[in-house]
């Protein structure tokens, strides 16, 4: 299996379904692609925003982190210093 790429947050920022055409969140350090989800649809989810790291805003989040088990990362987010 081969490393993910780091991804930055000025990347993962223009992956927000506006900008580019690839729609990218990020979550517990993983970048994920959910262009293809339907739940997704303008870079939007309910209240959420794609191309931004979406860790703290789904802890409110009305399912558990595993809707991530579905995504395949395509990149890894560094924390803030």
């Amino acid at each position: 299996m081969s490393e993910l790429p780091v991804i930055t947050r000025a990347q993962l920022a223009l992956r927000n379904g506006q900008d580019k055409p690839e729609i990218w969140i990020a979550y517990k350090g993983k970048v994920y692609d959910v262009t293809h989800s339907r739940l997704w649809r303008n870079g939007k989810h309910y209240e959420h925003w794609a191309g931004q790291d979406l860790t703290k805003e789904l802890e409110d989040a009305p399912h558990t982190d595993h809707v991530f088990d579905k995504l395949v990362p395509v990149g890894i987010l560094p924390a803030l210093p």
